[in-house]
């Protein structure tokens, strides 16, 4: 790719949004994390919930994907933009980074270090979806991380728990069945240390306790690296001006156009939405995105985080 093809980032505000996307509401447990270290920061969610799930899916369909949503984030003025998601972070974090290359941009990955550090016997078990447990990004993190700590990884993929994650009824009789046909073999192996390779999976922690103390009666510990990435994000926002600290005049996105729904074309290109003056220490605003139904990523917010924030329905 020449660097003329390579689309450019207008020179963004301080009270510019964050964009944030997932395959559909496993993001949520991210941008929790997110709202609670940057209070003061405006907010776009995109669930991208009309192509999920993205863990069944062939890594370029992934990547053709997350370029599409990331680029109707940034078309709605985003200053930075989040991978809330395993497999779009396997699939298309290189690929969105040579897109958007002055651009803070931060993707979620399994924490296979911190659970090195946490096991105590050296077994770690991995849930995750199929693409992410193949992805090349991943198994060579996981090939690093074992060389460097002798820890064990244990993979094991779980096709159909996102699906039933993203129904909504978190304590489901299936949401059990299936974490006890992943789970409880890893326990058996051994496991003392679970990571949580999956945005979606820290929603179904009370079922999940359930699971393991049935199976076992030793201590698991959990990894779940959604504090991480906030962290990482409030980092690369201070190492290029961007961070918002609630107390500066600056510019909000105008969502008008956002109200009609920015066409793929215009994302692809770039397009930029106007901005309006904004007064001191303007609360922080969140609008969220769907590409299935407003009502349901509604719902989530209200379920989910106790949240009552804007949903529109988008075609991208």
């Amino acid at each position: 790719m020449t660097n003329a093809s390579v689309p450019r980032v207008a020179t963004a505000s301080v009270t510019a949004p964050i964009g944030v996307f997932d395959s559909g509401v496993g993001g949520l447990s991210v941008l929790r994390h997110i709202r609670a270290q940057l209070p003061h920061e405006h907010l776009l969610y995109f669930a991208d919930s009309g192509f999920a799930p993205y863990g069944d899916k062939p890594e370029s369909v992934v990547a053709e994907r997350s370029l599409a949503v990331a680029g109707f984030l940034v078309a709605n003025g985003a200053k930075a933009l989040v991978v809330a998601c395993n497999t779009a972070t396997v699939a298309a974090i290189k690929v969105l980074r040579a897109h958007y290359p002055d651009m803070p941009l931060v993707g979620v990955e399994p924490g296979l270090k911190p659970a090195a550090a946490a096991t105590r016997n050296g077994k770690v078990g991995v849930l995750a979806t199929k693409v992410t447990i193949a992805g090349a990004k991943f198994l060579l993190l996981r090939d690093q991380i074992s060389a460097a700590s002798t820890a064990q990884f244990l993979l094991q993929g779980c096709p159909g728990l996102v699906d039933q994650i993203e129904l909504g009824d978190l304590g489901s009789a299936q949401i059990r069945t299936l974490l006890e046909r992943y789970v409880v073999p890893l326990l058996d192996q051994g496991a003392d240390t679970l990571v949580l390779g999956c945005t979606h999976y820290p929603f179904v922690l009370a079922t999940l306790g359930q699971v393991i103390a049935a199976a076992t009666s030793r201590d698991i510990v959990l990894i779940d690296t959604g504090d991480a990435v906030a962290r990482q994000l409030a980092r690369l926002l201070g190492a290029a001006g961007l961070l918002n600290q609630g107390n500066a005049a600056g510019a909000v996105p105008d969502l008008s156009r956002a109200a009609a729904g920015a066409t793929g074309a215009e994302s692809a290109a770039g397009s930029h939405v106007a901005v309006t003056a904004a007064g001191m220490g303007a609360a922080p605003t969140l609008q969220g995105y769907t590409s299935a139904s407003a009502t349901a990523l509604s719902l989530a917010f209200a379920n989910l985080l106790g949240i009552d924030a804007p949903v529109r329905e988008v075609v991208i």
